[in-house]
């Protein structure tokens, strides 16, 4: 069956980075796009980022610039490299195949 897991969440302070990982099997991984939504408490879950099979990525206005997608399709994985992290990044990040949703992962910016 597809599973997606999610890791590398954590508390940072605001101007910090993390690395999130999504582990993916079930599926021909490398065939789908990929992406990362997140859900803030109270609020909707919105696209953060996304890329196809190919390798283009499309980001929100509000991580343009601060977060970068990647993928390796040798370890099935999706990656999701955030930096200079604001208050306002803090959600549960969760990963998909547009398809299919991971468990997600806490990320929590404050000092």
């Amino acid at each position: 069956q597809v599973q997606l897991v999610e890791s590398g969440g954590g508390l940072v302070q605001p101007g910090g980075s993390l690395r999130l990982s999504c582990a993916a099997s079930g599926f021909s991984f490398s065939r789908f796009a990929m992406s990362w939504y997140r859900q803030a408490p109270g609020k909707q879950r919105d696209l953060v980022a996304s890329i196809t099979s190919s390798g283009t990525t499309n980001y929100a206005d509000s991580v343009k610039g601060r977060f970068t997608i990647s993928r390796d399709n040798a370890k099935n994985t999706v990656y999701l490299q955030m930096n200079s992290l604001k208050s306002e990044d803090t959600a549960v990040y969760y990963c998909s195949n547009f398809l299919f949703w991971g468990q997600g992962t806490q990320v929590t910016v404050s000092s």
